[in-house]
């Protein structure tokens, strides 16, 4: 089992907002590339299948890659990095190594973000392949359609640890700095704290 991004997750933290806990002047722009590279630093360290958090943050498109419907527990199969907001499509190769898509009516997502045959139907036969089948969907905390700002569906806790993890790299440049990638970015106890309970361990 492997899981792709498709369409990776915009930072969970706007420039101004993130500008403005550094108590940085919003008409300053001579850290705003440096800024901007710590967000996403930041948000990648806990946002997705390479996150320390084990979900989806921001809304992004992941694809499932499976050798077989069934699973452990028959036929249904677990989707990762919930928070879930649709399935997008599921294509296999049939037995003849031709792709196929199946109709959204062949299929259901539980509450709990398995996925499913609908009733009275079961998975099509597939190709012996490590990626036969391909399960395209779109995760994250979807924003209310109301709001403006990604950051208005992101839990407060976790758009917090974002900031604190930006002012440390802001505040400790010869340890973060534009370029930084997510595997360089140090938790305080204080974010672990923040982000403990949303974790999903494997």
């Amino acid at each position: 089992m492997g899981v792709v991004v498709i369409t990776p997750p915009e930072p969970l933290i706007d420039l101004d907002t993130a500008k403005t806990h550094l108590r940085v002047d919003l008409a300053d722009t001579d850290d705003d590339a440096l800024i901007a590279a710590y967000v996403a630093a930041a948000s990648a360290h806990i946002d997705g299948p390479g996150g320390w958090l084990g979900r989806a943050i921001g809304p992004q498109t992941l694809e499932l890659r499976l050798s077989a419907f069934e699973s452990a527990r028959c036929d249904t199969i677990d989707l990762p990095y919930q928070p879930i907001i649709d399935v997008v499509s599921v294509k296999y190769l049939d037995a003849s190594g031709v792709e196929q898509t199946l109709t959204a009516d062949t299929y259901e997502v539980t509450e709990g973000y398995v996925l499913r045959p609908a009733y009275n139907t079961r998975w099509p036969a597939a190709r012996e392949r490590a990626d036969a089948i391909r399960i395209r969907y779109r995760a994250g905390y979807a924003a209310d359609p109301d709001a403006d700002e990604l950051q208005a569906a992101v839990p407060a806790p976790i758009a917090a640890a974002v900031l604190l993890m930006t002012g440390d790299l802001y505040a400790n440049r010869e340890t973060g700095v534009v370029g930084t990638v997510a595997a360089d970015v140090q938790m305080s106890t204080t974010v672990e704290a923040l982000l403990a309970p949303y974790r999903i361990w494997a």
